[in-house]
């Protein structure tokens, strides 16, 4: 069955429609993983969004549940050059096809997703609509496209209560502003017991059950809109108890402390962004999956020093703040599956946590 895609600048891409059959109007975005379509699929980052795989063909070694980020996928729209019918892995469980249909995501394939890359990239991110009816009016549907705003992103995302993950080890408290699953696998691998709590929890609560740190995850949308969010977040600034924070987390730290976040022309969606380390010089490979990122230079000097830049465009990747046991990164140490390299900041994270548990001993 034909399928569009419509663009909020007037640009009608016509292909095959896969998944749902619903239409579907969202942010328009691209990532450049090779791999890992299962993750992305299910990272709540993605909410409210449509996502553009840059690589020819998604879907050949099939499904494995396992690898799921979340419960359930959020993203709104799935754009492919080709899908695979015939997917061979000795893991695979379901085809692609069958998954999108499942989870309600309208996608469409066949599409020249170079040419649509590209006019993302030169123009940036925008809108648009997948839909399979073929009589639509672009006079009718363009405003509707044009004035569509990625909403309560977070709130749709988070846990609905606290839970906990059992282990014998530092006690971390998990703030789920969208977090994906494998952030908790790689604490708990590391012996960690993790409580998971709703976005909006207060951040007495959080003190009040006495965790050895805090971790603030990723999640979706303008970090702006969390303002109940990064009231909290200034009053964990103030305690001693250590904090890791990723992506969302660290800028909705960053936007308590003082410091401006912007959104990016098209931002960093895929698994090969390189960032320098600016303590050694050393650059590592990460996975990253976002559209803002903590406005360069905007950061208080006497609050924090930038500690991780990205080697491509030197956008601010992570912060170091100063006398607190804080530190956060943009991009996504736990990729799974992805570049492990900046997996160490975990066992950063454990060390700091107990060397100030000693100290309070």
């Amino acid at each position: 069955m034909k399928a569009f895609l419509i663009l909020a600048d007037g640009t009608v891409f016509e292909g095959t429609g896969i998944g749902s059959d619903r239409e579907s109007i969202s942010e328009i975005v691209f990532n450049t993983s090779m791999t890992g379509y299962l993750e992305i699929l299910t990272d709540p980052s993605y909410c409210g969004q449509s996502v553009v795989m840059t690589y020819p063909l998604i879907g050949n070694y099939g499904v494995c549940y396992e690898d799921m980020e979340s419960g359930r996928s959020f993203v709104d729209g799935y754009i492919v050059r080709e899908i695979a019918n015939t997917p061979s892995n000795f893991r695979n469980e379901d085809k692609l096809e069958k998954f999108l249909i499942d989870q309600d995501i309208p996608g469409i394939c066949g599409i020249d997703t170079r040419k649509l890359t590209k006019k993302l990239r030169s123009q940036g991110t925008m809108n648009g609509m997948i839909t399979r009816n073929e009589n639509f009016n672009l006079d009718e549907v363009l405003p509707r496209i044009r004035a569509y705003k990625v909403e309560d992103a977070v709130k749709r995302v988070t846990c609905k209560e606290k839970y906990v993950i059992p282990g014998d080890g530092m006690k971390v408290a998990l703030y789920d502003f969208g977090a994906k699953r494998h952030i908790a696998l790689d604490l708990a691998k590391r012996g960690c017991q993790v409580t998971v709590y709703p976005a909006y929890t207060s951040a007495q609560e959080v003190i009040d059950d006495h965790p050895d740190g805090i971790m603030l995850s990723n999640g979706p949308g303008d970090p702006k809109d969390c303002g109940p969010i990064i009231d909290e977040m200034r009053k964990l600034y103030q305690t001693d108890i250590p904090i890791f924070a990723i992506c969302l987390g660290h800028q909705l730290m960053a936007l308590a402390m003082g410091a401006d976040t912007r959104k990016m022309k098209w931002g960093h969606r895929g698994a090969n962004h390189p960032v320098k380390d600016l303590r050694t010089g050393r650059v590592y490979i990460s996975s990253q999956n976002h559209g803002y990122v903590v406005a360069y230079k905007t950061v208080p000097d006497d609050i924090a020093e930038v500690s991780f830049i990205n080697a491509n465009d030197s956008t601010t990747e992570g912060l170091h703040y100063l006398g607190k046991n804080i530190f956060t990164v943009q991009f996504h140490p736990e990729a799974c599956p992805g570049p492990q390299d900046t997996a160490f900041l975990f066992d950063e994270f454990l060390e700091m946590m107990e060397v100030n548990k000693n100290a309070e001993e």
